[in-house]
């Protein structure tokens, strides 16, 4: 597991995604500075009329705007070229010849898929604070439904959403480790993750098919607003959590009746 931690974060590509996500907060910071007119209530992502007052705003702006698109494209990444990467590299029938065994290596792969999971939320809402810190005054938030809490605790909510769109990408790592069973191309894999991952948000908001909703992977990914209430709510941190092992396992049993079935030649 470290061996395999140890490669995905020394890939120039995981660092370039991980950039890629911290620009995302800072833009958003930027932009709220420069502007010489207040962003009106309503207008843009949820909360960022509220960064210029209160800078811890900006990473919860940023995660909700990195959600739909950003996070779903890096997972799909890292996911897709789990074992298709291998395979199109001529290098996965040596790591066969261990004798780990090939669900020990797909539980490996996943792992690592997990770990970026965390790795991407957070780098999105550490950077966020950073740079309201940076930007903005900083002081007691208050929350939706109208309490006010302290600078302390709105970090620490800061990082149950964080953790709670962690989670809700979990399924979507896994849909990408089976899909990478399947080809020895690792940009196929990637991208098709990424479509299932469009397509899923694409029905969730589409009223005719209310009877599929409840099934989407996606379903609950812009869920977290519970945890920004006073007391928490986590029927939704359960509910989400509950559907993502669904799909971890459904596809888990996908992956694994692929991979311990396939002639590895590469």
């Amino acid at each position: 597991m470290a061996s395999e931690l140890t490669v995905l974060f020394r890939r120039l590509r995981t660092w370039a995604m991980l950039l890629a996500l911290a620009a995302i907060p800072i833009l958003i910071a930027t932009a709220v500075r420069l502007s010489s007119h207040p962003v009106p209530p309503g207008r843009g992502p949820a909360f960022l009329d509220r960064v210029s007052q209160n800078g811890l705003f900006v990473g919860m702006t940023a995660l909700l705007v990195s959600v739909p698109l950003f996070l779903p494209i890096t997972v799909g990444v890292v996911a897709g070229d789990t074992i298709a990467g291998e395979a199109n590299l001529g290098t996965l029938r040596y790591l066969l010849v261990a004798p780990a065994g090939r669900v020990r290596l797909l539980l490996i792969k996943y792992s690592a898929a997990a770990v970026f999971c965390l790795a991407a939320t957070v780098t999105v809402a550490a950077v966020g604070v950073l740079a309201g810190v940076a930007l903005f005054p900083v002081g007691p938030v208050t929350l939706l439904s109208g309490d006010t809490i302290g600078v302390g605790e709105s970090l620490l909510r800061s990082l149950l959403i964080a953790a709670y769109i962690s989670v809700s990408l979990l399924g979507l790592a896994a849909i990408g480790l089976a899909i990478s069973t399947f080809t020895d191309i690792p940009v196929g894999a990637m991208a098709a993750t990424v479509v299932l991952s469009v397509m899923s948000q694409v029905a969730d908001n589409l009223p005719q098919l209310e009877w599929l909703h409840p099934w989407l992977f996606s379903q609950y990914w812009l869920g977290f607003a519970d945890l920004l209430r006073q007391p928490i709510s986590w029927t939704t941190f359960g509910d989400n959590a509950l559907l993502q092992a669904g799909y971890i396992l459904a596809a888990g049993a996908i992956a694994y009746g692929r991979f311990t079935s396939k002639d590895v030649l590469s």
